[in-house]
């Protein structure tokens, strides 16, 4: 892959690199170091990148590791800052600002652990538990058990927040 073949591959995947960036960093100088560490590694992954599968999932599988990565390393100095910043969620939507239930999603999606929130990025953009096993290196069917309970760990601490923000009781068992 020659340079053009690479900016325009970066062009066409940007969004892609972005919302890996949001995902794992609030602060915005954090989310445009992650970007140059994420585009560095893939220059210097190109001449691996195998045409037989697709580009996002080579995009993924990198963006998502260098993320995990910075996120690790950065961990200790994230615990004593404040956040002023949405989380990955507002790029969807961005001139919206996020509702009460959609707010209180997006600090439970936050408080996830790293490859945890790797699968409910990967979900929500759609991708297939196919695909998101290729990314992760994991079986479909790991896939599959893991959203589930993902899926299960923000529904409890989803009504643990609305709970801590009522006077009533949630609803029992959904």
């Amino acid at each position: 892959m020659d340079t053009n073949q690479f900016t325009n591959l970066l062009r066409r995947h940007s969004g892609l690199i972005y919302k890996v960036a949001h995902a794992y960093c609030q602060n915005a100088a954090d989310r445009d170091d992650v970007v140059q560490e994420i585009a560095l590694q893939l220059w210097r992954c190109r001449d691996r990148y195998d045409a037989r599968f697709k580009e996002t999932t080579w995009i993924y599988r990198i963006a998502i590791n260098v993320a995990i990565s910075f996120h690790r390393r950065h961990r200790r100095h994230l615990k004593g800052r404040v956040s002023v910043e949405g989380s990955a969620i507002t790029i969807a939507a961005p001139a919206a600002e996020p509702g009460g239930d959609v707010e209180r999603l997006m600090q439970c999606i936050h408080e996830l652990s790293e490859l945890d929130k790797a699968f409910v990025l990967l979900l929500l953009d759609g991708q297939s538990h196919d695909s998101i096993a290729e990314v992760l290196g994991i079986s479909v069917s790991n896939v599959g058990t893991k959203l589930l309970r993902i899926k299960n760990k923000l529904r409890v601490a989803f009504d643990q927040r609305a709970y801590s923000n009522q006077t009533e009781p949630p609803h029992a068992n959904r």
